[in-house]
């Protein structure tokens, strides 16, 4: 279905869909948006491509490009306002809307994603948790009360969840795919490396925690000499640590 571009931001021109920008540069502008985030918190006002892409860990050529999908930002000479470009990126990625977010499976990892502090700061409400442990159901974890996963498509519908985030034994993953896909979600992010069975306009993203040792473990093989520490980019009185990946993907915190 094709919507109306997004309103622009203090006047700016108007934002592009979405689905017209490349999955690649959408995973960069997430990083430009955490960058800009630390820079927010330390009062920068103004920041420069050179800076900002230094920071980011991408040429400053690959950033304007990245920006440009965005409408016209920044003034030649001057740089980008943190404030504004913050905002449009958020926009673009869906996040001034906000999310809610239920999770399944109240483990150890699930504690963990629950307890995360991170997430508020970035748009993404935890609304619900949910188990099938009885000795987990009924027991507080930081606001919440762990629920039974019964429960778990109509609280959905009450909660208005728009994301699920699936931290379950493999064994269970899939059913509870198909539990989050019938209450109407849309958006599933899964921590099991089981390959989950969705249908075409449910959005799946899969992180599988060892198969990224593995990247790593393969290029500190391929890698004898000894890698420097991440290189500090200076943004005015301030360093801030380059994000950029060595050899492959991360997972940032």
């Amino acid at each position: 279905m094709v919507g109306s571009p997004a309103p622009s931001v203090a006047g700016a021109a108007p934002i592009p869909e979405s689905r017209d920008i490349p999955q690649a540069t959408v995973t960069r502008l997430a990083t430009y948006l955490r960058v800009l985030g630390v820079l927010t918190e330390r009062g920068t006002i103004i920041v420069s491509s050179e800076e900002l892409a230094a920071a980011s860990g991408v040429g400053s050529a690959k950033l304007r490009k990245d920006l440009s999908f965005l409408g016209p930002n920044g003034v030649r000479g001057v740089g980008y306002d943190v404030t504004r470009l913050r905002a449009r990126i958020e926009r673009a990625l869906g996040l001034d809307r906000g999310h809610k977010v239920v999770l399944v499976g109240v483990g150890n990892l699930g504690q963990a994603l629950a307890g995360y502090g991170g997430f508020g700061r970035r748009g993404f409400s935890m609304v619900g948790l949910f188990d099938s442990d009885p000795a987990r159901v009924g027991a507080p974890v930081g606001d919440l009360t762990v629920r039974h996963v019964d429960e778990l498509e109509q609280a959905c519908a009450e909660l208005e969840a728009t994301i699920g985030v699936i931290s379950t034994p493999d064994e269970a993953a899939q059913e509870v795919a198909d539990r989050l896909v019938r209450a109407g979600l849309r958006c599933i992010l899964s921590f099991s490396p089981t390959s989950l069975d969705v249908p075409d306009h449910v959005e799946m993203r899969r992180v599988d925690l060892a198969v990224e040792m593995q990247v790593l473990s393969f290029n500190s093989a391929r890698n004898t000499e000894s890698v420097p520490t991440a290189p500090r980019v200076r943004i005015g009185h301030s360093a801030v640590p380059s994000t950029a990946p060595r050899n492959g993907s991360v997972i940032a915190p």
